[in-house]
Order: C-alpha cells, then structure tokens, then sequence
C-alpha cells in the first residue's frame, strides 16, 4: 500500500480544480452568456468521467492518502453512473431554471461540489473520510434545495432536510466513535481485521455502533422508520434538485452501505442482517401503500424510492447468512445492478415532468399529465416506459432489476425466512403497479387539460438525451446482460475474487 498515490484520486482532484476555476470563471460571464458556465460544468464532468472510465479498463485495486482512499473497479463504476447522471440533471433542468432564475453560477458550482462528494463517499476507505464526504454532499444539497429564495415552500424543505440531515449525520458519526472506541481504528480493513481476530474491546459498544450505523444509512437512502424527510423535500425542492437527490447520492450510499458493512463489519454480520430485514419489509409496505394515496407526482415518487430502497436492502441482506462471504457477490452486484438502473429511471421520470413544466406551471401533479399521449406520443411513451420500470413491468429493466435480486434472496436454497421476504417483495410489486399504471392511463385515457400546449417546447439536446434515456429502460431491459456483467465483474474484482 503506497502511502500518498495521489494519482489514485486523480478524478477528485480534477473535480475540485474544475469546480473552484468555475467558480471564478463564473463571476467575469453575465447572465445573458451563462451557457459558457454550463458547457464548462460538462466539460469538466466529461474529463472526470474519462479518467474514471481509465481507471476502471486497467481493473486494478489501488489505496491512497495511507489507505484512507481506494480506486477499485466498484468505485469506478458507481462514479460513471453517479457522473452521468449529475451531467443529465443539468441538461434536463436547462428551461426550468432559466424561467425560474436559477440559471446562474450557483447551481453548477454546488453541483460540483455536490459531485465531489459523492465521488469521495464511493472511493473512501476510512471512517473518518466517508464522514468528510458525507458532509460535503450534504452541504451542497442543502443549498441547492433552497436555491429558490423567493419560494417559502422551498425554504421549509430546505430547512427540513437539513435538521434531518443533520441528525443522520449524527448518528453515523456517533456510530463510527462507537466502532473506534471497540476496535481502536477508523480503517475500514484494519476494522475487519480486529473484528474477525476478537481484538474488540467491547462487544456491546461494537453492536451498539454498528445499530448507529444502520440507521444513518438507512435514514440516507430513505428507508422506514427514516423516511420522514422524503416526501417534503422531494415535493418542495426545485425539480431538478428533486431529480439530482433522487439519483446520484443513493449510488454513493450505496457504496458507503458496501465498505463498512461488507468490507469491515461482515464478522459481525448476522447482527447487522436482521435490522436490514425490518428497514426493508417496513420500505415495501408503507412506500407502496403510502405511494396510493397521492395525487402529488413528486409526493408519489418519493413514496416510490422508499419502497425501491427497500428491495435494495433486501438484496443487501441476502448474501451474508451467517456471516461469510459466499453470496456477496451475487448479492451485491444485485443491488448494484437495482440502485443503477432505479438512478436511470428516476433521471427520466422527472426529466419528463421538466419537459411539461414552464413559466409559471411545475407539472408535478398527476393530472397534468392527463392526454399527454395527444400531445406528444413519443415523450408519453417514454415516460409509459418509465413507469413500466418502476413497477417491474417486462421487457424494462425494472423487471429484470427486480429479477435478480430476488435470484440472489433466493439463492441457490430455499430458505424460510428468505422466501418470506420474496413473498413480500413480490405482493408489494404488484400494490406499487397500481399507482404507476394510474400513470399510464391518465396519459392515455384522459382529456389533455385546457391550455396545455402543443406541441411542447423543448431543446434538443434535453429531446435527444430523454429519448436515449428512455430507450435505455428498454434495451436494458431486453440485453440486461452487459449492465449485469459490468456489476458482476466490477465486484468480483473489488472483492479480489
């Protein structure tokens, strides 16, 4: 393990420079030429996000910073992804921001830097460096939620997520002082390491961070009984803002469930499995059940992502039975395959409700998608895809993401508990369908409401990037094969397997 290796973290460095240059390029360019900012932000994204696609050909395992930061196939991916989709956020959110005034230098620098962070939660090795991370991201998201200072319902779910926020972050930095005080060290393999040995000095304080721990992850992903930020501040944030919280950070979360639970608290995982079991089933049935009763599109898809949390806790869970590491793989490289593909879905589906939206009008209820197949049968069929995909409907992907990771809670033996849990899983796929479908038919049975305009206006380069974004739910879901070999060899090779 080499000490510094900075060129490890090459990526991240080149996302700061980038996001601290334009953040002084940004204050000599008027609003009327603020484009240059956003071709910058782009440009910057697409040189991290080639150095990322480097990194990941070579294949290799690589520490940094005495072991705080790794480069790992895993890394790489979830960095592709989560980059992508921060770059789709801003093409889609083009139109809503300029008739807003939010179209200025702010949103791209605090997208940035929002980047960085989660670029930093995938690739930290340490307790310590997660948490630095964390915050980061936090930080940036905070601001962006109230971005609109003019707006009071924005201002109040800004306010909220950061109490809550605030409170999350908590409990995992009282978690990771918890594992510290067991063990005597916040490295993740050193962890591991001493936990499996028995050189823990308390088995109590080491369940009881661990108990920290889960919660603050699970309070990040939106999991119940740590759901109660989601619904307002889905629903009062800026949309493309919605769209951004729904995606990229749930990739980083993803990543940071990995490396301290898989990489260091996998000896004790048997403790750690059964309050998964309950955050999981508890997503499933309030996210779906909830999700019914909303005539509030963005309330609705925020009941959604609870529930589709909870199938990525139950794929979380499935691979470590009794505490070894046979099934991880398999496991994990479900709920990496679920979280990747739900970010493309959740970049399309509010990408549609930005491409309805205009001065004056947000399109965020339900009814105003009513007759959109009249106006624009490409775009309805679309977001019919999309809603597909969420509900687990073939040949989208959603169905083949729900596939394998009841595959991998199935396992190669049937067992009780685990074949309960698919019940489950399956009965509250099929409760969810109904809202989606409700979706579907409101765009095709419904008369278009009175004023809407059509055809609908929109650039080309967000026409171009929803219509590919569509297409892949489709193709991804007749060829899953490639997107699932990607995950399954990313994580084989981070595993060393």
């Amino acid at each position: 393990m080499e000490s510094m290796n900075v060129f490890a973290a090459l990526p991240e460095i080149v996302l700061l420079i980038g996001a601290c240059g334009l953040l002084v390029i940004d204050l000599f360019v008027p609003d009327a030429r603020r484009n240059v900012t956003y071709v910058l932000a782009l440009a910057v994204m697409v040189l991290t996000g080639a150095m990322c696609w480097a990194m990941l050909s070579a294949g290799l395992v690589t520490y940094a910073f005495n072991g705080m930061y790794v480069t790992d196939p895993m890394a790489n991916v979830l960095k592709l992804f989560a980059i992508a989709s921060v770059a789709v956020m801003l093409i889609y959110s083009q139109s809503y921001a300029r008739d807003r005034g939010l179209w200025k230098g702010e949103i791209f620098t605090l997208t940035l830097f929002a980047l960085l962070g989660i670029l930093l939660m995938i690739s930290s090795n340490n307790l310590l460096a997660i948490y630095l991370g964390l915050e980061l991201q936090a930080l940036s998201l905070y601001t962006l939620v109230a971005l609109r200072r003019d707006d009071a319902r924005s201002t109040e779910a800004a306010m909220k997520y950061f109490v809550l926020g605030a409170l999350a972050s908590g409990f995992l930095l009282y978690g990771m002082s918890m594992l510290y005080g067991a063990t005597g060290t916040l490295d993740i393999n050193e962890l591991a390491d001493r936990i499996g040995s028995g050189h823990v000095a308390s088995r109590l304080a080491l369940v009881f961070g661990t108990v920290f721990i889960v919660a603050g992850i699970a309070f990040k992903f939106g999991a119940v009984p740590f759901h109660m930020w989601v619904p307002d501040v889905y629903h009062g944030a800026p949309t493309p803002i919605t769209m951004l919280i729904g995606s990229a950070p749930k990739l980083a979360i993803f990543a940071v469930g990995f490396r301290i639970m898989v990489e260091g608290l996998l000896p004790i995982s048997a403790d750690w499995q059964r309050m998964l079991i309950i955050l999981a089933v508890a997503s499933l049935v309030l996210g779906n059940l909830a999700a019914i009763a909303q005539s509030n599109l963005k309330r609705m898809l925020a009941y959604s992502t609870i529930a589709q949390m909870g199938f990525v806790l139950l794929a979380m869970l499935s691979g470590v039975v009794g505490g070894g590491v046979a099934g991880v793989i398999n496991s994990y490289s479900a709920a990496m395959f679920y979280v990747v593909t739900y970010a493309l879905t959740t970049l399309g589906t509010f990408g549609i409700m930005l491409l309805l939206a205009r001065q004056g009008f947000e399109a965020e209820e339900i009814a105003d998608l009513r007759g959109l197949n009249r106006r624009s049968p490409w775009y309805a069929f679309v977001m019919l895809l999309l809603m597909f995909s969420l509900a687990g409907v073939p040949p989208t992907v959603g169905f083949y993401a729900k596939l394998v990771v009841l595959q991998a809670l199935l396992g190669d033996s049937v067992h009780g508990t685990m074949l309960a849990l698919a019940i489950i899983a399956v009965l509250f796929s099929l409760v969810g369908a109904f809202y989606y479908l409700r979706v579907v038919k409101v765009m095709y049975f419904d008369e278009p409401p009175a004023g809407a305009p059509a055809p609908i206006a929109a650039t080309i380069d967000m026409r171009v990037t929803l219509s590919v974004n569509g297409i892949l739910i489709l193709a991804l879901g007749i060829l899953p094969q490639y997107l699932l070999k990607l995950c399954t060899d990313a994580m084989i090779r981070t595993l060393g397997g």
